[in-house]
């Protein structure tokens, strides 16, 4: 480690990794709900949209966190100075924190919106803005002070204009269903694949870089493919939702071609810098994060590329949007290109943070593949049992609970690759806080 203020990142990374597993733990609660006959008086105390809330906002929280400490680390080395205020980025970690708190424990007494996915009351959407401001403040400072710009730093900028602005348009009601719903995707759907694909593009660009000593060129080219296919796929990729708020059908075209092109840059990046890794015969010195980035990049692009342009294709979107072959896709992307990212910097920088040059990454492995393989069966029966529902429920025109009935079996499956991926989740950050020097396999 460098700077002083690199450290600030490992308190963003403890604070994410103990909300990543309460999020898989709800997870397991709501696979529960469609596996057993759950008694109403738990029902009545916890129920599933509540449950549902609270798994989806975890999932933002603990990203966000991520992502952000991620930036803290790498913005320092990037710019060669320190950060512009290590205060203010105590005093943001410590807002986001307290807010998410404050909306779980909201959301058990009932305190929300109760729009799916932007469920928080609009008190706290306002705090998650000024939050991010905070963030884009302190790392634009941080930039303009060292007068160092690359592309990966300009990137990462754009990326977090995106991230302060785009929630604001989900934050409003409006009187109109249509255009709250239009609106709405600006936050579902953009956030996630626009500006989270610009943050996520720079932190692995960086981190490939210094991970395998790849020319900054080789990367950065890459940097450039990202954001042109963020303007011209992200934001047209959003209209595979729009068919269904009421425009013309020619967005399901437009929406399912233009989504499954955004995957593509962070894989060529790896394939690349593969290649260039090859040829100088560099040596990586901790493969555990290596294997962490080819997974990122072969996940993403299975659950984001392959599997969301299988969901999005217009003549299977038509049957199957809104039903479990949209979880399993939410899984997957979700997991393979932002999770994995985390996970990825975490063992990228946490090892540096402590002095470690090499460390022991024997359990780091048990844990990275008991989640992948687990995730890889959620993302099966997940999709099985979606392809039943809209077979049953679309199809042949039969009601919500017989399907529900014939989708029980794969929801069991799912659960239990859920206990399987909670094992190796714990086992993870079991690693990640008690990391060892690889030597002490030796002694």
């Amino acid at each position: 480690m460098e700077y002083r203020s690199q450290k600030i990142a490992y308190w963003y990374f403890a604070a994410a990794l103990p909300l990543f597993v309460l999020q898989v733990v709800v997870g397991l609660w709501l696979a529960a709900n469609y596996t057993f006959t759950i008694p109403q008086s738990i029902v009545n105390v916890f129920p599933f949209s509540t449950a549902r809330a609270i798994h989806t906002n975890l999932l933002v929280l603990w990203m966000l966190l991520g992502f952000m400490g991620g930036t803290y680390y790498i913005i320092p080395e990037e710019t060669k100075s320190e950060l512009y205020s290590t205060g203010l980025a105590w005093l943001q970690l410590i807002a986001l924190v307290a807010t998410g708190v404050t909306a779980i424990v909201g959301f058990l007494f009932g305190w929300t919106q109760g729009r799916p996915l932007l469920e928080i009351p609009m008190a706290l959407d306002f705090v998650v803005v000024i939050g991010a401001l905070v963030f884009l403040f302190n790392v634009g400072m941080t930039m303009l002070k060292a007068r160092n710009w690359t592309a990966i730093q300009g990137t990462l900028l754009g990326g977090l204009v995106f991230l302060a602005l785009l929630y604001l348009f989900g934050i409003p009601f409006y009187r109109n269903l249509v255009i709250d719903w239009y609106y709405w995707w600006w936050v579902i759907h953009l956030w996630v694949e626009g500006s989270w694909e610009l943050v996520t593009a720079s932190i692995f660009a960086f981190v490939l870089m210094k991970l395998t000593g790849v020319d900054r060129q080789v990367v950065e080219k890459w940097l450039y493919v990202e954001i042109g296919l963020f303007l011209f796929t992200g934001l047209a990729g959003t209209g595979h939702h729009y068919y269904w708020i009421g425009a013309p059908r020619y967005w399901l075209w437009i929406g399912g071609i233009f989504s499954a092109l955004e995957p593509l840059p962070i894989l060529l990046m790896v394939f690349d810098t593969m290649h260039h890794v090859k040829q100088r015969k560099a040596k990586i010195v901790n493969p555990l994060t290596w294997t962490y980035a080819i997974g990122c990049a072969v996940l993403h692009f299975i659950g984001a590329g392959v599997w969301g342009f299988a969901h999005t294709l217009p003549q299977i979107n038509y049957y199957t949007h809104g039903s479990q072959v949209t979880v399993s896709h939410g899984h997957l992307a979700f997991f393979g290109a932002y999770a994995l990212l985390n996970l990825m910097t975490f063992y990228f920088a946490m090892p540096r943070m402590k002095g470690i040059a090499e460390y022991d990454d024997r359990r780091g492995k048990i844990g990275f593949w008991t989640m992948c393989c687990a995730m890889m069966i959620m993302g099966l029966t997940f999709g099985v049992a979606g392809v039943l529902q809209s077979y049953i429920e679309r199809v042949l025109g039969m009601g919500y609970m017989v399907a529900q009935g014939y989708m029980r079996l794969w929801m069991g499956a799912t659960m239990v690759a859920g206990v399987f991926f909670l094992g190796g989740l714990l086992t993870t950050v079991v690693d990640l806080f008690t990391l060892r020097p690889a030597k002490a396999r030796t002694t």
